[in-house]
């Protein structure tokens, strides 16, 4: 069975849509070469590259702390996957760990989670209804803040006494508190008759 035209026509329309980030100082003309080397995926279009300001965590690129990232987005015709970009990048002299490549619809979709994230969190700490600290968390939060000896805890400040139901627990006696006997235990120990021998009849 044949397929209809309009079929043949927009699987040869349809196109894939990709966000490349690279973490770090670029080479001078590297999107450019990059641009070459995706030519076998037939680019439609090849954005200008953004550079992101520096953080100190890069969500991408954990291994990569406090740096720059620059990205493109990239539609081609033809499908690609991270590995090959990874190869292409690599040829032009780029350690492939600094690149990565996804979806642009996925990347969209962490954007949008990610500011509705941050909204939700503003929210929550300018909400003139938020309950303020009690004595309790302001002395834990008096105490996280403190040196690494001056904890609480290290300073063996927390005490175990509690009263259970039915009144304290007496304390228990040690060995020199007990009283102590002047007779041996062996003096009470009433010892079995010896058995009668030809030597002693009587036992």
């Amino acid at each position: 069975m044949k397929k209809p035209f309009a079929r043949y026509l927009a699987e040869s329309e349809r196109t894939y849509n990709y966000r490349i980030k690279v973490v770090g100082d670029v080479p001078a003309g590297f999107f450019k070469q990059l641009k070459a080397k995706c030519n076998q995926f037939d680019i439609v279009k090849m954005s200008d590259a953004k550079t992101a300001p520096v953080r100190r965590a890069v969500p991408d690129f954990p291994a990569f702390p406090n740096q720059p990232m620059s990205l493109v987005d990239v539609e081609f015709r033809y499908p690609a996957i991270e590995p090959q970009i990874k190869q292409l990048a690599q040829l032009l002299g780029l350690d492939p760990n600094r690149i990565v490549m996804m979806t642009t619809p996925y990347e969209q979709s962490m954007d949008e989670e990610a500011a509705k994230i941050e909204s939700q969190n503003k929210d929550l700490l300018d909400d003139p209804t938020y309950p303020a600290d009690d004595a309790q968390q302001r002395a834990l939060k008096k105490d996280y803040s403190t040196g690494p000896y001056d904890h609480v805890v290290l300073k063996n400040a927390y005490r175990s006494n509690f009263t259970v139901a039915g009144g304290k627990t007496p304390a228990a006696k040690t060995t020199n508190e007990l009283p102590m006997g002047n007779k041996s235990p062996m003096t009470t120990i009433k010892r079995q008759p010896k058995p009668a021998t030809g030597a002693n009849p009587r036992g």
